[in-house]
Order: structure tokens, then C-alpha cells, then sequence
């Protein structure tokens, strides 16, 4: 019995910590993002005409191995695994953002913090990396992208992958984690998950009420590339009317809640908050990795 627990930690199924593994981390964001019923994404209960929860859940298992090589092979060949992996069982864009955000948090040696890990990867990202995330944008084929006027990921791959994501910072939330080490996610959105679970809220009213802050603070650059400017910060008023309705245990937060995810879907989903989903998923990612999120995860 004892080599069997041997061989089991050997092959990286969990630590002897019994922490989670970088894979585990970033499976299980997926899943937990991915089926709290956030407003205006699939969940659960609600499916897109062509994406539905399951493409979620099989992307989340189809991403882990290859985030959890980030670190050895590096921020680039794990973008493009981790795509090529979900392209092999699902054929609509489920996860780029999510992967474009965990790889590099996945890149930092365990032994440092992220806050502190984060530059290094960052500043270490080569051609290379940039070549392979371009393909991997290439092959995920996102939907409401549109055009640069440089770098687009329809040319040639840049010399440096953090100066085209400068160039991208002001209209791609994604982009912009590249461009400021990852400020939101660490010092946001991972501290107002925690934040929520210290309060004794569940995880599903965690996420979806850090899903509502970020949305507030941040409107999503996802909406504001399909829908326009003037629809995304709509949607951060809307998001913002939701807070100022009360806890989420009332019954004013949840008619909020309500009409907030009906608003956001009745222009079919153009008005998907896809974005502020992944910055969730890379905060659920970052708080599993250093155990501040803790079992039960309910």
C-alpha cells in the first residue's frame, strides 16, 4: 500500500502536502468558474446555442496537464497544448482566456509567490512564446476579436509577446494582466474570493459576487468588443446596481441578480461577460494554488 502512495505522488496526483497540484489548480478553476451561475455565461442551467456546460467541463479536464507543465516547458508551449488539447473534444472556444491567464501564473516555481514570480515570467517570455500563443489564438479562434493595426494575431508573430499585449491592453482585459503583472487577478479578484469565503458565503455565491464586483470596477472588454463602449459600461452600472441592492442572501440582491442575467442575455449572448469569467477563473487558479481556498468547495 505504501508504494502504491509512492507512485501515485510520483505521478503528480496530489502532493504530500496534500495540497493540490498545479494541474489540480487549474482543472478545478475551470470547473468551479465554469458551474457557478454566473449572469450572462453558461452554467449549469443555462447553455449558449453553440456551447453548452459540458464543452466547459471537458475543457477543464482536457487544460490540466498541459498548465501543469507551464513551469518546465514553458508559458508558450503550454498556451498551445492546452488549446490543442481542447480543440481534440470541443470544437467552439471554451477556454483561450482562462489558458492565456493560468499558463504564466503556472510558469512560477511554487517555492515564490506569485506576486513576486509574476515579473520574472513575464519579462522571460521569448519569440517562441509568442509564436505559439499566436497559433494558439489562431487555432481557438475566439469569437468578437477584431482587428489591430499592429500585432494582430492574423500577421506575423512580434518579436516580444508583452509588447503586443500592450498594444491590446486598453481593449482586451486578458491582454492587459501581461501588461501590469497581473494586477487584477492577484490583487483583486483572488483577495475578493477569499474575502467572500471568509464571510461564510458558499463558493457559488463567492464567485458569482466577485464576478458582479469585477464586472462593476472593470467593464468587460469582451461585451465592449461585440457590443460597443456604451453597452459595456451599461452593463457596469447594471453590475453596480446589483451590489447596491444588498447581501446575497436578500431577496432584493437576487431580483437584481435576476434581471441582470436576463439583461445580459437578451441580445442572444453578444453580451457575454466572457472576460470577467476567465479573470475569475485565473483568481479561483491563484487562491487554489497557494491553499486559500480550502475543501468543501460548496
Amino acid at each position: 500500500m505504501a508504494k502504491h502512495v509512492q507512485s501515485v505522488r510520483h505521478l503528480g496526483m496530489f502532493l504530500p502536502d496534500g495540497s493540490l497540484t498545479i494541474a489540480q489548480c487549474a482543472t478545478l478553476a475551470c470547473l468551479l468558474e465554469a458551474t457557478a451561475p454566473k449572469p450572462g455565461n453558461v452554467h449549469r442551467s443555462a447553455d449558449f446555442e453553440d456551447l453548452c456546460f459540458a464543452d466547459f467541463v471537458v475543457s477543464a479536464a482536457a487544460v490540466g496537464p498541459a498548465i501543469g507543465n507551464a513551469e518546465h516547458q514553458g508559458v508558450g508551449a503550454a498556451i498551445l497544448e492546452a488549446i490543442r488539447a481542447t480543440r481534440a473534444f470541443v470544437p467552439t472556444n471554451t477556454n483561450l482566456g482562462c489558458v492565456l491567464l493560468m499558463a504564466p501564473l503556472a510558469a512560477v516555481p511554487r517555492s515564490q509567490s506569485l506576486q513576486h514570480g509574476i515579473p520574472d515570467v513575464i519579462q522571460g517570455l521569448t519569440h517562441s512564446d509568442a509564436k505559439m500563443v499566436y497559433e494558439a489564438i489562431r487555432m481557438a479562434a475566439p469569437g468578437g476579436l477584431g482587428q489591430a493595426d499592429e500585432m494582430d494575431v492574423r500577421d506575423d508573430p512580434p518579436n516580444s509577446l508583452v509588447d503586443a499585449m500592450r498594444l491590446a491592453a486598453g481593449r482586451d482585459f486578458v491582454a492587459r494582466q501581461y501588461a501590469n503583472n497581473f494586477f487584477e487577478v492577484l490583487s483583486c479578484v483572488t483577495p475578493w474570493l477569499v474575502d467572500a469565503r471568509n464571510m461564510g458565503w458558499p463558493m457559488t455565491t463567492a464567485i458569482i459576487h466577485t464576478h458582479i464586483r469585477l464586472m462593476a470596477d472593470f467593464p468587460d472588454s469582451l461585451i465592449a468588443r461585440k457590443c460597443g463602449e456604451q453597452v459595456a459600461q451599461e452593463s457596469s452600472a447594471r453590475a453596480k446596481h446589483v451590489l447596491a441592492s444588498g447581501d446575497p442572501d436578500t431577496a432584493t440582491y437576487q431580483q437584481a441578480l435576476h434581471d441582470f442575467d436576463f439583461w445580459l442575455r437578451c441580445d442572444g449572448h453578444r453580451r457575454n461577460p466572457g472576460t470577467s469569467a476567465d479573470l475569475i477563473a485565473a483568481g479561483l487558479f491563484a487562491a487554489l494554488r497557494d491553499s486559500m481556498l480550502v475543501s468543501p468547495f460548496r
